[in-house]
Order: structure tokens, then sequence, then C-alpha cells
């Protein structure tokens, strides 16, 4: 892709163990977006990786994570017990975001959150540990309402986008609207179900997420 001066596979440890993720940096980049994935999917999902594909067009950065270790994954694959322990998926973001912001190349560069079903949660608990380096969080089809204690702490400006036909996660977002004392945006996609599946429903999603952080790292 034009413009982009670095990509690589990277490694981020945890806790005697270590997760993966990708990392594209454009030219003249400004600023830096973390990539948490909902449950059951990985850093090659299709739809975020056309996001971040989107944003890297546009000078923004991406890290794509896988939130749980190889051990991890192996594991809940066959009980799903860890994509739903969003305690640890959020802390997952937060050593990403310790890891970008000590790594000479990146941590000039403000970062966003971008989160896709329980991954937004992920996300918003990252946004409210590192309040002082995320500027803006984006959720696509997301599920804000399972940060809980965490959303009252959220400095970040928030965009929530939702698909018109994903009924209940619209009224999930809504109720964690009411606990959060950020700036944030319910957008509502018309046509749109969860996945975003949709012609041109996807592209929808990269436009506003484009301009939520274009506005919000240029007042970092």
């Amino acid at each position: 892709m034009r413009g982009v001066a670095a990509g690589e596979s990277i490694v981020i440890p945890v806790i005697e163990r270590q997760i993966a993720a990708d990392l594209r940096v454009p030219e003249q980049a400004i600023g830096l977006v973390i990539f948490a994935h909902g449950s059951g999917s990985s850093r090659f999902s299709s739809r975020n990786r056309a996001v971040a594909e989107f944003l890297e067009a546009r000078r923004c950065g991406t890290l794509l994570l896988d939130l749980l270790t190889r051990e991890e994954e192996a594991i809940d694959v066959q009980t799903r017990e860890y994509r739903f322990d969003i305690d640890r998926l959020g802390r997952r973001v937060v050593l990403a975001t310790d890891w970008a912001q000590q790594r000479p190349d990146l941590k000039r560069l403000p970062i966003g959150s971008f989160g896709a079903s329980t991954g937004a949660a992920a996300a918003l608990i990252g946004a409210a540990e590192r309040p002082a380096v995320t500027p803006a969080v984006v959720s696509r089809g997301g599920r804000p309402d399972l940060a809980g204690r965490a959303l009252p702490r959220v400095k970040a400006p928030t965009l929530l986008i939702v698909g018109s036909d994903d009924e209940p996660v619209i009224e999930m977002n809504r109720e964690a609207m009411r606990l959060m004392s950020a700036p944030v945006e319910l957008e509502i996609i018309p046509g749109a179900t969860h996945l975003f599946e949709e012609p041109g429903t996807l592209e929808q999603v990269m436009e506003l997420a484009a301009a939520w952080f274009h506005r919000h790292f240029a007042g970092a």
C-alpha cells in the first residue's frame, strides 16, 4: 500500500506468555488505532482488516491484536471460557497501549481503539485505564455495556456504530451511553445487521471511523 513505512508481525508479553499482533504504520501517521476483535474471532478478522486498510490509507497506523495467547485460544475453542472474560481482554488492550507507548517510533502517536462485538468493551476498558494517551474510541456492532464499572471512567470521545436491524444491541449501546460521562455518539446504519454484511454498510462504518479518529487525533 502506498505510504506504508512499517509493516510487521510482533508479539506483546503478557504474564509469562505473549499475544500476537500485526502492526502497520503509514508515513506521516497521525495516530495509531488498536483493534480489539469480538468473541471467537482473531486479528485475522476480514471485517477488521478491511477497516484497518481503509484507515491506513488515511494516515492512521493500525495494530490488530489477538486478545488471547495461543494457549488460551486452544482452550477457548473447546470451552469458550475466555472469550467473555472481559477483564482479561481489557487488560490485553492496556498492555498493547503500554507496549506502543514504550516503542520509540510509536510513542509520539495518540492511540485510538476500535472494538467489535465484545472487543468494544475491551477497548473501553483500555481507554479508561490509559486516558492520557487515548483520545478516541470507536465501536462496531459492539457490546460496550460489558465494560461495566469502566464506563463512567472513560474520558475518550466514543463513537458507537450499530446496524438498524441489530435491535437488541442498539438498546445495549444506549444503556452504555447512559453510564458514560465522556462525549459519546450513536450512529445507526440503515439496513445493517450485526456483522454489517449488507452491501455498502461496512463502507459506512469505515467512513465514520476514519472521520472520528481524524477529528480527535487532531485535537490530541
